[in-house]
């Protein structure tokens, strides 16, 4: 199974950042239903692990979470551009949910996540996207405000990879107080 935790966005956010795309060569646009914040990519675990890491992330307890989707962004490597985001504004919510989410992680048996908490929501995958018109997307979204949002709830996703889109198959729900 391929997983991920994450933070479904509530359909408002979905309809507003669909409407911010279009328009970069070499991008792939994330579907409507797709769109989320990744609380945690877990990646590619035999049935043992995938259940061990359910029931670590159905003991936590944690406040729901709010966020507001505050500017863009974009990841890249080796000068050239990865992916288009949406910024998530400073939560400690969402900081609580996380630190939480990877301890469970790390109880599960996973590594602990070497990269840092970049809260974002991705819009596109790039391929071979001129990294100058990546920067200006982004610039041109760095006026982006959405939200706030509350979300009384956090998700175990598996990531099932078709010809055309990856599907998200939610494996279990986790209610937050």
């Amino acid at each position: 199974m391929r997983l991920f935790v994450a933070l479904e966005l509530p359909d408002d956010a979905r309809d507003a950042l669909v409407q911010l795309q279009g328009g970069l060569p070499g991008a792939r646009w994330v579907e409507r239903e797709n769109l989320h914040v990744t609380l945690r990519f877990v990646g590619a675990v035999d049935a043992l692990i995938a259940d061990d890491l359910a029931a670590a992330l159905a003991a936590i307890d944690a406040p729901k979470v709010e966020f507001a989707i505050q500017g863009a962004g974009r990841f890249a490597s080796r000068d050239k551009a990865r992916a288009l985001y949406a910024a998530i504004a400073h939560s400690p919510s969402l900081d609580h949910l996380h630190a939480k989410v990877e301890r469970a992680a790390i109880a599960a048996g996973l590594d602990p996540e070497p990269r840092r908490f970049t809260p974002h929501v991705t819009l596109a995958r790039l391929y071979d996207s001129p990294i100058a018109l990546v920067d200006r997307a982004a610039a041109e979204l760095s006026g982006l405000a959405l939200g706030p949002f509350l979300l009384n709830e956090f998700v175990l996703l598996e990531s099932l990879l078709g010809k055309e889109r990856p599907v998200y198959r939610p494996v279990a729900r986790y209610p937050l107080r």
